[in-house]
């Protein structure tokens, strides 16, 4: 008997060991990382990146070229890597290409992070980098919303999947951090990268969440006070990435969505004039961010100091909370 009772307790501690060791690892928190994007960094990135030493972005300019080292030494000093080769961040565009008189050679600036699943199914995070120079008067238009805020808050969403990775979380399917050049000329860096040299196969892009100024606040909404973001596309191919940005809001945030400039009809056209259409034309889902236009668009007084950086945190949290939802869930958002 008493040997029996040693075999019984034996066969449980075992039975008890196994389960626990068949137990499903418990799915990684979001918010954990997402806490990482924070206003301060936002500010201090963005006072470099907006400041007069980076002489307004022009494409193919010493001030864009400043810019682009500027992107790339934060991948570095971060430890995420290129798509392209190691070490190589940047995806050369001739100035052929742009086919306008004054430019020179510019570059896209690439980074990335592989999935752990579906490493060949890509998400595609994109803000444009470049702005519109020195006006006439010698004035420097620093373009701090546009695309300033854009581009550090890719940034600062790459750093928080970073965090995540060392974690042990990494996302199922990889993700790539796109600064396109070119926008301001006719969104040719974001055309360059989808009809020219897409380094992942365009059939293999779930998505696209493109920035494009989320850092201020435009007339309509001052008065509420209340954070906001104007979203543009999100059902235009997909219902079910819609579906999932209203779900990922509605658990986190809770910011007011407008579509307004999503209607067909909307006389701006934003849905055609920054770098998401570029993706959407060759059947790609995409999202657009943006806070609508200012007293301050393409002028030198687009200036770091008005931003709002409480907004802009909780912004790019969301963009960074939807982008982990397109990355981990089971199967790709279905086309319509």
């Amino acid at each position: 008997m008493k040997n029996l009772a040693i075999l019984f307790c034996a066969t449980v501690l075992i039975t008890s060991c196994s389960s626990s060791q068949n137990k499903p690892e418990k799915s990684a928190d979001p918010e954990i990382y997402a806490k990482t994007i924070t206003a301060s960094e936002l500010k201090d990135m963005l006072y470099t990146y907006a400041s007069n030493d980076f002489e307004g972005r022009k494409t193919g300019q010493p001030g864009q070229k400043k810019a682009v080292e500027f992107i790339k030494s934060h991948y570095v000093t971060a430890g995420i890597v290129s798509p392209i080769t190691a070490g190589d961040y940047f995806q050369e565009i001739p100035a052929s290409y742009f086919n306008k008189s004054g430019i020179e050679d510019s570059e896209n600036v690439l980074a990335y992070i592989k999935g752990s699943e579906k490493p060949d199914e890509i998400i595609i995070i994109s803000a444009h980098l470049d702005h519109i120079g020195i006006s006439g008067n010698d004035d420097i238009n620093n373009g701090a919303d546009d695309d300033g805020s854009g581009t550090v808050a890719i940034l600062e969403i790459a750093e928080a999947f970073k965090a995540a990775k060392k974690a042990g979380h990494n996302p199922k399917r990889s993700i790539l951090f796109l600064h396109v050049t070119g926008e301001e000329i006719g969104l040719l860096g974001s055309r360059y990268y989808a009809d020219v040299d897409p380094v992942f196969p365009l059939k293999n892009t779930v998505a696209n969440l493109n920035i494009d100024m989320i850092g201020r606040v435009d007339p309509k909404h001052e008065a509420s006070g209340k954070n906001y973001l104007y979203l543009i596309g999100s059902d235009k191919l997909s219902k079910e990435l819609h579906n999932l940005s209203e779900d990922v809001n509605k658990e986190y945030f809770n910011l007011e969505f407008d579509y307004t400039y999503n209607d067909d009809n909307d006389p701006n056209r934003f849905y055609y004039r920054s770098d998401h259409y570029n993706f959407a034309k060759n059947n790609i889902p995409v999202i657009f961010y943006f806070n609508g236009t200012h007293a301050d668009y393409h002028k030198p007084s687009d200036t770091p100091d008005k931003i709002n950086y409480e907004f802009l945190e909780t912004r790019t949290r969301l963009i960074f909370h939807t982008a982990w939802e397109l990355a981990n869930r089971d199967e790709r958002v279905k086309v319509d």
